[in-house]
Parts: C-alpha cells; sequence; structure tokens
C-alpha cells in the first residue's frame, strides 16, 4: 500500500484538492444561491437539489471548459512552437524528443501501447489522442456550460418577471460570452507565466523546472 501511495502520490494529491475545493464550491454556492432564493421570496433548495440545479453546473462547467481549453492549446502549441530557455518547450535545435523518433526497420518493445504495435492509421490518432481528449473535454464542458447557463439565466429572468430567453440568443449574448472569456484570459496569462518563468526561475526536484544549475538558454 505505501508503494502504491508513492508511486501514485501527485494524482491522488491533486484528486483530493480537487474533491475538497470542488465541495467548497458546492456548499458556497448552495449558500448564496438560497440566499438569492429568499430575497426573491421562493423556496429553499434541499442541498441534494442544488447539486442538480443550473446554478452548480454553469459555475462548474464554466470553469471546467477553461481548464480543458488551456490544457488542450497548451499540449498542442508545445508540439509546433518553441520558446528557448523555457523548461516548457522542445529545444529549437532539436524539435523531435527522443520518444518521437522510429528508425527505419526499428523493432517496436513488447511493451509499447497497443496503438504503436498495431500502426497504421490506429498510431497515427494514438499520437494525437491527448489533445484529442483534451479537446473533447473542453467542448463537453463548453456545451454543459452553454445549456446550463442558458437555464440560469432564464430562471433569474423569470425571477423578475421577464421573457424566456432562446437558446440561440443566450449563445450569441455578451452575458455568455463575458463567463467564457474572462476564464480563457486567465488559464492563458497563467501558462505564458510558466512559460517565461522557467527561463530563469527553478524549482529543485520538479520536472517543470531545469535543474538548478542549468543556464538560463538551456531549453526543455
Amino acid at each position: 500500500m505505501r508503494r502504491f501511495f508513492r508511486n501514485n502520490g501527485l494524482s491522488i494529491c491533486l484528486a483530493l484538492l480537487f474533491l475538497a475545493f470542488w465541495t467548497g464550491q458546492a456548499v458556497t454556492g448552495f449558500e448564496v444561491f438560497n440566499g438569492d432564493l429568499s430575497e426573491h421570496g421562493a423556496m429553499p433548495l434541499s442541498f441534494s437539489a442544488y447539486l442538480a440545479s443550473a446554478h452548480f453546473f454553469e459555475a462548474t462547467a464554466e470553469n471546467w471548459e477553461s481548464e480543458f481549453l488551456q490544457m488542450a492549446a497548451y499540449v498542442v502549441l508545445t508540439a509546433i512552437l518553441f520558446q528557448r530557455g523555457s523548461a516548457e518547450s522542445k529545444d529549437p535545435d532539436d524539435p523531435l524528443v527522443e520518444g518521437d523518433r522510429v528508425a527505419a526497420g526499428e523493432t517496436v518493445p513488447a511493451d509499447a501501447p497497443w496503438p504503436v504495435r498495431r500502426g497504421g492509421w490506429i498510431l497515427a490518432l494514438y499520437g494525437h489522442s491527448l489533445g484529442l481528449a483534451l479537446f473533447l473535454f473542453f467542448l463537453l464542458s463548453f456545451a454543459a456550460h452553454a445549456v446550463s447557463g442558458w437555464k440560469l439565466e432564464n430562471l433569474e429572468r423569470a425571477e423578475h418577471g421577464e421573457a424566456v430567453q432562446p437558446f440561440g440568443d443566450f449563445l450569441a449574448s455578451a452575458t455568455f460570452w463575458f463567463q467564457s472569456l474572462q476564464n480563457w484570459q486567465s488559464e492563458f496569462l497563467a501558462v505564458l507565466s510558466i512559460v517565461l518563468l522557467s527561463i530563469v526561475l527553478r524549482q529543485k526536484g520538479s520536472p517543470e523546472s531545469k535543474p538548478v544549475t542549468a543556464p538560463h538558454r538551456q531549453t526543455g
């Protein structure tokens, strides 16, 4: 068991942090939403009902959308673009990482992933599977944000006696795009920060940093 936690400590820690903060979001969101309902003379929701509400799903999907967009773009852009000196970039003078090289007639290792051993279009698809998976998660989160945000908008309109807004109008509204773009810009600022700061700053022991003794010009 100790070996398992040692080998999987990073993912376990991140998963626990995610659950802790998501739970905190749910609890505080529940208080905020019920407070708003009380101000409008409506009956408060139970916690389980809140977890199925548009308010909770909109807040969750809005943030997941930006995170998956950030990671998908980061994975794809670092495959084709370079930043000399950054720990987050491939070396522009040696753009193919060792694992990308396949020599003619080279024997595929027996423990290679199945798509590598299968070859052909399956291997070609597998070679881009990480970026594709992240973009798929982005699209699903974007769709969930759009639908839950539309439902929440119409709930708020009903509270004020306003007409229902069609889904297409909500998608074209400044409200929807403000919700998305305010998160997207912050995600790319964070990525830009680590790309540039890793040129001159170090974090001892982290694979996201160059060795402490590495010169600033060293890339990757």
